[in-house]
């Protein structure tokens, strides 16, 4: 039996978000990602991709190429909700799909020609997809992972394609290079020496001599150009950690910078927690020196989603791992074990009133967003850092004091 594959695509997925929620940006050039000379562009619309910007790019030569670009840091928290919207419905409709990205899906719909229209199937979850959540969104659909995604690359924007079975190579071969998903810079750069630039090429060389000149990746990369991709679509499964970290736009030693930094990026995990109902039993607190030497170190605790907890873990293990007293470029905290569940007080340790407190504030943040309510340590901190963020945006559950 033929596979069929669907790869699903959010359109400049942030800047799609943020245009939602400022329809002032529509058709406006604008640039997501850090505004300092060392930041980079984590998104950017098509607008901007005119003048030869692209995400990765220093935000600092973006700015040089568009600059009349509307430029926005962004919000890690925000583009996760509009990410488990789109991940509800795909899971709601599928029989198999993938979350490759925050912004990325396969969908195996393997069978089902037989009884509704592979192609039909996808248009109709496409379209079903923009009318919830208004985000453009396009598809790629073929035998395999490989040529679903080049055909989304292909179709976008808001659109999509079918490529029959047994078209993937005619389909893959007028293509640049460039275009299969496993070719970067370094790559492309050596096929161009070799004189490589179609697709078509290397459809037409021996498989062993791509094999004598980048070894397994050779004959990887020749498979694929065939339109060959036996990977599966694996099932996506909820992440078990989350995760926040920041480079700085100077490197630093100042450590109470470091601690306040520290201390907001815990507060916000913490009520990313409870926002997915989580709880963890690991910290994990990571830093990157000027000479690019990382270190890392965690404690498994009991299971918890409240700040003063996590908190406090986080600056002890601080404490305990900065020890070279040199130039710090990156600092990250991580909480890992995550399960599901509602925190349970500890009879001698968290109070009634403490617990109210944290209710009252996540409804504030709920309401108003997650920085509406910061600890005054913190208030100068201007920038927490980029975050991964598994959750689906729920409020948080914090339940009542019950007496023992």
């Amino acid at each position: 039996m033929n596979r069929h594959i669907v790869h699903l695509d959010l359109d400049t997925f942030f800047v799609s978000c943020e245009r939602l929620l400022d329809r002032r940006l529509k058709q406006l050039p604008v640039l997501i990602g850090g505004t300092g000379d060392r930041g980079v562009v984590a998104s950017c619309s098509y607008e901007t991709r005119q003048y030869g910007v692209h995400s990765g790019m220093p935000m600092k030569m973006a700015k040089v190429l568009c600059p009349d670009a509307v430029v926005i840091r962004g919000n890690s928290s925000v583009y996760s909700k509009f990410s488990d919207m789109v991940t509800d419905i795909i899971k709601e409709q599928s029989p198999l799909f993938e979350k490759s990205s925050i912004d990325e899906f396969y969908v195996d719909v393997t069978g089902m020609d037989k009884f509704f229209g592979t192609y039909q199937w996808a248009k109709e979850l496409r379209e079903k997809i923009i009318k919830e959540t208004m985000l453009p969104i396009s598809f790629g659909l073929s035998i395999n992972k490989t040529v679903s995604k080049v055909g989304t690359s292909e179709a976008k924007p808001n659109n999509f394609i079918n490529i029959p079975d047994g078209q993937e190579k005619s389909f893959l071969s007028p293509l640049s290079v460039k275009k299969i998903p496993m070719v970067g810079t370094q790559t492309y750069h050596l096929l161009r020496s070799m004189g490589i630039e179609k697709v078509k090429t290397v459809q037409e060389m021996p498989v062993e001599l791509m094999e004598s000149v980048m070894g397994k990746n050779g004959i990887s990369l020749w498979k694929k150009a065939q339109g060959i991709d036996n990977a599966p679509v694996v099932a996506w499964n909820e992440r078990k950690s989350i995760s926040m970290e920041r480079t700085f736009e100077k490197d630093s030693t100042d450590v109470l910078k470091m601690k306040s930094i520290l201390t907001s990026m815990a507060e916000n995990l913490s009520y990313q927690l409870r926002s997915g109902n989580k709880l963890t039993a690991c910290v994990s607190i990571k830093i990157r020196y000027s000479d690019f030497q990382t270190y890392s170190k965690q404690r498994i605790i009991p299971y918890t989603s409240l700040d003063h907890t996590l908190i406090k873990t986080t600056l002890d293990l601080f404490d305990q791992l900065y020890k070279r007293r040199i130039l710090i470029r990156l600092i990250g905290v991580r909480f890992s074990h995550l399960v599901g569940g509602s925190y349970q007080m500890r009879l001698f340790e968290d109070s009634e009133k403490l617990i109210k407190l944290y209710q009252s504030m996540d409804i504030i943040r709920n309401r108003f967003g997650d920085q509406a309510v910061k600890r005054a340590v913190t208030m100068g901190v201007k920038s927490i850092g980029s975050m991964t963020n598994p959750f689906n945006g729920q409020p948080p559950v914090i339940p009542a004091h019950r007496n023992a």
